[in-house]
């Protein structure tokens, strides 16, 4: 019998070597069967914490726990065989100091088996990035529109349009990168300023609301599936509409338990005849 043969999954260091080579493709997954479906079609699969607005309903990502980020981390990664997985420090987590995000970043290694985590924040989590990456750590940064810091950014709103926030979010993603980060998510941020900043960076940029010529891509994979019927952000584009099939279905579904059309004899288990004991 011949030994089955895995692919061997991507590592930080080989994203990071992508720079100006091909496009990086990211999805979030949150779950293991998603995971399984997204990882043959994609190099990086992140764990983000926007898992609180997508499966728990909440308005923000403010809420979201480490403990939920390392459980939802830990069932993406027994979908995921070849993807390089990252898992978002959730808000409050890493803000602290250098040592409390050592410490929450060690938790999601260990208890994950992840590849690395992601944090929000420019040069003011320089250190913090310094810190974690001369630890053993691998961090991918995250610059521009920050969801962590909505109630401060006054809401989700992009970024750059101004000179003084287009030096700004330059700065920032230019000072993660020289901290050690391996890649550096620009998200919300207007088209020309998220091209030079990929063009200025030695490691790699993945756009969110960004730039087609970002590294990489990157979009909430239910947001690209169409399993919010309610909203669709600007920057996403649909390439399916799985939530009006599944809503069809349920009331397909519903329709026949209520006729009483399903279940059938064939949906149910059927009694064995006895064996005849006289033998």
């Amino acid at each position: 019998m011949s030994a089955v043969t895995r692919a061997k999954r991507l590592s930080t260091p080989q994203i990071r070597d992508r720079k100006g080579q091909q496009p990086i493709v990211c999805l979030t997954a949150y779950t293991t069967q998603m995971a399984r479906w997204l990882d043959p079609h994609v190099d990086l699969l992140l764990v983000g914490d926007s898992l609180g607005m997508v499966v728990y309903g909440f308005d923000s990502t403010l809420p979201v726990t480490l403990d939920m980020m390392i459980a939802h981390g830990a069932a993406v990664m027994r979908g995921a065989e070849r993807a390089c997985v990252i898992v978002d420090l959730p808000f409050g987590s890493y803000q602290a100091s250098p040592e409390q995000a050592f410490r929450a970043a060690a938790r999601v290694m260990a208890e994950t088996g992840c590849s690395g985590v992601k944090l929000e924040g420019g040069a003011e989590m320089a250190e913090t990035i310094r810190f974690l990456a001369q630890r053993g750590i691998p961090v991918c940064g995250h610059v521009g529109l920050m969801p962590q810091s909505v109630n401060v950014a006054g809401g989700f709103k992009a970024t750059g349009r101004s000179e003084a926030e287009a030096q700004k979010v330059a700065q920032d993603a230019a000072t993660v990168a020289d901290a050690g980060a391996f890649a550096v998510v620009l998200e919300g941020t207007v088209e020309p300023v998220a091209a030079a900043i990929t063009s200025s960076l030695k490691v790699p940029t993945i756009g969110i609301g960004a730039s087609p010529a970002c590294d990489g891509q990157i979009l909430v994979a239910e947001d690209v599936f169409g399993l919010f019927s309610d909203f669709t952000p600007r920057f996403v584009k649909r390439y399916a509409n799985l939530g009006v099939e599944i809503s069809a279905a349920a009331e397909a579904y519903a329709r026949e338990v209520r006729s009483r059309t399903f279940p059938t004899l064939d949906h149910c288990f059927r009694a064995r005849p006895d064996k005849d004991r006289s033998a």
